[in-house]
């Protein structure tokens, strides 16, 4: 006796990702710490190998890693990218002169930087009135540790008028979150393009590279912070359970997109930052040229307005971390080396309290 097993049913034609915007034209993947796989030309991705000896379309394997090989499999970060040109084609690096407004050694034997006993504070910097981009329009405002140690962490604040045009930047120091403050901004990385608009935030990790555009025109930031030796990850929610603060469904990354360039760019500067110190270096080629990825070092934004607050609902205000985004553990177990926090607007019924 033979039993058919058709039946009538819709499958979705593929994973699910956000639709683009007026405000926002780029599509994204969402999760945090997913294993994605993105192409921009079909079939681009090897079949179950990352590295073949003979790529498809002659494209160039390179692996970026944000943690060591060895690392325990639940934290290792890494990612494969298939790109026109390799990425170690170019013409050398070129240190250039120290610049006063960046630092990232924040040790006591750094005459350059003290240590303030009381609270600080500072609001969004004014717009420059000369031609800045946002690389150039960066200034440290605090920090701790050192990033040759890696560990520690800088605050910055940036100021720009001018998108970045054929540059781009690499920060090989550490990984960086950025908060727009007025006027959104273009992201173009080597694994596609996010839009950061004021109430939303974006990491770029350490290593890949990057340029900023101003859609909106002259746009400053309230902070940019950078971490030394970890990277971001979401808080424990404990009793709270499987739900709470920042979902991870509500953080979008990119999908693959690239760009056709193999014309000189004799005005494309690469800013290359290690150890403190930024170095100069061109190439013939853009950096913007991976056809296909896959893995999970990428980067991510999210919007804070998702953000799910919790609180006390009988007496006495809760301890700050429940406003806790995003979090990077330190060397000293439960202690955290940084906490992004968001106060957003929230119902607070608490009785007999401030």
């Amino acid at each position: 006796m033979v039993t058919s097993c058709q039946s009538t049913s819709i499958s979705a034609s593929a994973a699910f990702s956000t639709t683009f915007s007026k405000e926002d034209p780029y599509i994204y993947q969402v999760g945090f710490g997913n294993r994605f796989a993105s192409e921009a030309v079909p079939g681009t991705l090897p079949y179950g190998q990352n590295n073949p000896q003979k790529c498809k379309y002659n494209l160039y394997a390179e692996q970026i890693n944000g943690t060591a090989f060895v690392a325990p499999r639940n934290d290792n970060q890494n990612a494969w990218m298939y790109r026109i040109r390799p990425s170690v084609v170019h013409d050398g690096f070129t240190p250039l002169p120290s610049n006063p407004d960046l630092e990232s050694n924040f040790l006591p034997i750094n005459t350059k930087v003290s240590i303030s006993a009381g609270q600080l504070a500072w609001g969004a910097p004014p717009i420059p009135l000369i031609s800045t981009d946002f690389i150039e329009g960066i200034k440290t405002m605090a920090g701790s540790g050192d990033s040759t140690l890696r560990d520690g962490l800088a605050v910055h604040v940036y100021s720009a008028n001018a998108s970045m045009a054929k540059k781009a930047f690499v920060n090989n120091d550490g990984d960086m979150l950025i908060v727009p403050c007025n006027g959104r901004l273009d992201i173009q990385t080597e694994f596609g393009k996010l839009m950061a608009r004021p109430g939303e935030i974006v990491v770029i990790q350490r290593g890949i590279r990057f340029k900023v555009c101003l859609p909106d025109g002259a746009s400053c930031g309230c902070e940019s912070f950078e971490i030394f030796g970890a990277h971001y990850e979401l808080p424990e929610l404990g009793p709270l359970g499987a739900n709470g603060l920042a979902n991870t469904r509500d953080f979008e990354s990119p999908v693959a997109c690239f760009d056709i360039d193999q014309t000189p760019w004799e005005g494309k500067i690469s800013f290359f930052r290690a150890g403190g110190t930024l170095h100069l270096c061109k190439q013939q080629h853009t950096p913007f040229d991976v056809v296909a990825w896959h893995g999970n070092y990428v980067p991510y934004k999210y919007a804070l307005e998702k953000f799910v607050a919790v609180g006390s609902t009988t007496v006495d205000h809760m301890d700050p971390c429940i406003f806790c985004v995003l979090t990077a553990k330190s060397k000293i177990p439960g202690t955290p080396l940084a906490d992004f926090l968001i106060l957003r607007p929230r119902m607070t019924v608490t009785a007999n309290d401030i």
